[in-house]
């Protein structure tokens, strides 16, 4: 029983982790400068 409980929690644990990192996030709107650009490469 005292195991069975343990692992309840340590999922309850990790569901709220991961619940939260994903409300987080890093996502959101992506730059709008910068970014990729052409480098010029000297003839040899």
């Amino acid at each position: 029983m005292k195991m069975l409980r343990r692992a309840l929690v340590a999922l309850s644990m990790a569901g709220t982790i991961a619940g939260v990192l994903r409300l987080r996030g890093s996502g959101g709107v992506p730059p709008q400068e910068g970014g990729w650009r052409e480098v010029g490469v000297p003839p040899r």
